[in-house]
Parts: structure tokens; C-alpha cells; sequence
């Protein structure tokens, strides 16, 4: 018995030092924690973010996915055999109209140029001399010193020396035709790329492309429409013109082009299995911004853009009488205004009436406030600006 009241005591005493141990422990968290800053609004102004109305182009438009595509693009072709002697440009660089971009030996159609050259002065010759004899035949014909058969004879040579004159003269065409062919020059104006043959290789019409040439201004973007969005856009530009249709082009990196719409034509058919028509337009591409083979985003929308009021919907709150946003002024002071709400566009909602643009209006901390509290505000940049 008495061991058993001495284990009962000693768990009530360790229990006693437990409770009073937490005691003191509360206690002292009590002093040295930090007190708690009061409740906003318990004497504090609340706080709130805001954000300003701002205006926006809400025109309607529909995206189609364009391939960036080159107007003109040649692949160079030797015309000659021979060895390459220079290549004259540099690799990825823009090229003009008419620049030596190779050459091929040389020598050997200079040289071949000299004997077309003496062939001619010899058929020249040959043919002041034919001439010659026949005008004597035919002086000798008409003193009837000659027969008929000899002036024809000498008639036929003329016609023969003058057709060798003709060929001399061909051939030597075709030599400083083939000459010229010895300096490969750029057909068009536009960017050049890798080099395929380099020089000292032996090339020949036959061997592979030299390089390729693309060019870049004017460039073409290609997409496809449905057969009702391009006879709905056919119908608006016969009513109110070309003009009355606006491209914007998207590229990868989100740079946004505009107004820069050269031209445009469609195929001549709709493709039955996917009723589509592929449209083409032609830009301006100062900035070599657009590049052959890329895939960008086309939207296409009216000329004249719809502008509107847009807040966030979180803005907007709802009473008895109907729809208001609380705005904060340049004193931090709220103030409640009525609004006529439009259209909902993604996460924001177009205002008609009742806000002007630079308004600040309050997106979170809505309920804390009153009309013609003063507040703290934050305001708050929405992405993308």
C-alpha cells in the first residue's frame, strides 16, 4: 500500500511540473513574441491594389497559321567545265543583282575566243576575194568573154564565203557566250548561303549547285482559309476596297508586324478534301525580319480599329442598384462609380460608360473599402504592358 501511494505521488508531482513548466513557457512566448500588427481597417487604412483602365483594340480577327516563303530563290549552276579560280562573296551575306559570285578558269576560253576571232578575219578575207572574182565573172559575162556556168559557179562561192562569215561570227558568240559563263554572277538580289563548292574543285554542267540565293524583300507568307472566311473577305474588300482589310503577323519570338500588306492573290481552286483555298501575300521585309521557312501566326482583321474601356472582372462589384467599381483618386481617396458593362473578353470586361481612361480602379482589397475611405494602393502593371 505505502508503495503504491508513493507512485501516486510521484505522478501527481511530475504531472505539477509539467503544467508548470507550460505555464511559464506560454508566458514567456507571450513576452518576448512581437505583437501582431492591428487588423486593417482597426484604425489602419486598408490596403488595395489597383489597376488603371486603360484602352484596347478589340477589333474582331481570326488567326491562321502562315509559312514565310521566298518569291524568287535560284540555285546556281556552273554552264562551263572547268576549274573554280575564286569564289568573290562571303558566306550568308546579302548579294546584289549582277555581283561576281564565282570564276571558273579563264584561259581556256580566252584562248578559244583568239581562234574564233582569226577564223572570222579569215572568212573575211576569203569572202573580199570571192567578191572580187564575182564582179569580174560578171563584167566578163556581160562582154560575153564568160560563160553562164562560170558566173554561177562564182555566185555560188559568194553566197557561200558570206554564210562562212556567218559561222565565224556564231562561233564566236558562242565562245564569249561561254566566256562570260566563266563568271557566275548573282541573277537576283538577295541573301546567299553556304558555299557547296569551294575553290580548286573541277565542276562542269553537270555537277551539283554552287549556292543558293533566296530572296528576302519582298517576301511571301502563305495560308490557307476556309471557302466561307474567303468569300466573307472577298465580299468586304469589293464593298469597301483592299484597304479594308488589316494583317498583323505574329513571328516566333511574339514581335508583332503590321500594315505592311504589299499584295495579295488566292489560288485559283478550292481544295475539295479540306475546303480550303490557299491565299498568298506579298510584304515588305525592310527589317529581314521575316525569314524563308517559318511557320508565323496570320491575323487577319478589318481596317478600322474597335477601341474600348477593359477592367478586370475582379474589379467589378454588384449591389441592388446595379454594377460599380470603386476607383482611388490622386488623394488615395475611394470613390464608388455606377458602370455600364459590355461584352467579356478573356478575364476582362468591357466598360461602356462610367470610367474614363487613366482611372484607377480597385482589383483586390475590394470589400475592405468604402466609398470616400481613404486607402493605401499599390497599382499593378498587367502582363504583357
Amino acid at each position: 500500500m505505502k508503495l503504491g501511494r508513493l507512485k501516486n505521488r510521484t505522478i501527481i508531482k511530475q504531472t505539477l511540473i509539467l503544467l508548470f513548466c507550460g505555464f511559464v513557457g506560454w508566458y514567456l512566448k507571450g513576452k518576448l513574441t512581437p505583437q501582431a500588427p492591428m487588423a486593417m481597417g482597426a484604425g489602419n487604412d486598408p490596403y488595395v491594389l489597383t489597376q488603371e483602365v486603360e484602352e484596347q483594340d478589340i477589333s474582331p480577327y481570326k488567326t491562321y497559321i502562315g509559312h514565310v516563303e521566298a518569291i524568287k530563290s535560284v540555285n546556281l549552276q556552273p554552264q562551263v567545265t572547268g576549274y573554280v579560280e575564286k569564289v568573290l562573296f562571303q558566306e550568308g551575306s546579302l548579294v546584289n543583282e549582277g555581283d561576281i559570285l564565282f570564276v571558273i578558269e579563264q584561259k581556256r576560253y580566252l584562248a578559244n575566243i583568239e581562234l574564233r576571232q582569226a577564223e572570222l578575219a579569215k572568212a573575211k578575207a576569203n569572202l573580199v576575194r570571192i567578191q572580187k572574182d564575182y564582179k569580174r565573172q560578171v563584167s566578163l559575162n556581160r562582154q560575153k568573154f564568160a560563160s553562164e556556168a562560170k558566173l554561177d559557179t562564182a555566185e555560188s562561192d559568194l553566197q557561200q564565203a558570206k554564210a562562212a562569215v556567218k559561222q565565224a561570227e556564231a562561233n564566236l558568240d558562242l565562245a564569249e557566250i561561254d566566256l562570260g559563263y566563266t563568271e557566275i554572277k548573282a541573277p537576283i538580289t538577295g541573301y546567299i548561303g553556304k558555299a557547296l563548292v569551294t575553290e580548286g574543285n573541277y565542276v562542269s554542267s553537270a555537277s551539283q549547285t554552287l549556292a543558293r540565293i533566296v530572296q528576302i524583300n519582298p517576301i511571301r507568307v502563305a495560308f490557307s482559309v476556309s471557302d466561307k472566311d474567303f468569300l466573307d473577305t472577298k465580299l468586304l474588300r469589293q464593298q469597301q476596297g483592299d484597304e479594308a482589310i488589316k494583317t498583323e503577323l505574329e513571328l516566333p519570338n511574339g514581335t508583332i508586324i503590321t500594315n505592311n500588306l504589299k499584295s495579295v492573290f488566292a489560288d485559283n481552286e478550292v481544295n475539295s478534301e479540306t475546303a480550303t483555298i490557299a491565299i498568298y501575300n506579298e510584304y515588305d521585309n525592310e527589317q529581314n525580319l521575316l525569314i524563308p521557312g517559318n511557320y508565323i501566326n496570320v491575323r487577319i482583321k478589318p481596317k478600322d480599329d474597335v477601341i474600348a474601356l477593359l477592367i478586370p472582372q475582379a474589379a467589378i462589384a454588384q449591389d441592388e442598384h446595379g454594377n460599380y467599381v470603386i476607383t482611388v483618386n490622386d488623394e488615395n481617396v475611394a470613390e464608388q462609380k455606377r458602370v455600364i458593362l459590355g461584352d467579356v473578353i478573356g478575364d476582362k470586361q468591357i466598360v461602356t460608360a462610367g470610367l474614363n481612361e487613366g482611372d484607377k480602379v480597385i482589383i483586390q482589397g475590394l470589400q475592405k473599402v468604402r466609398n470616400g475611405q481613404k486607402v493605401k494602393a499599390s497599382l499593378v502593371t498587367p502582363k504583357g504592358n
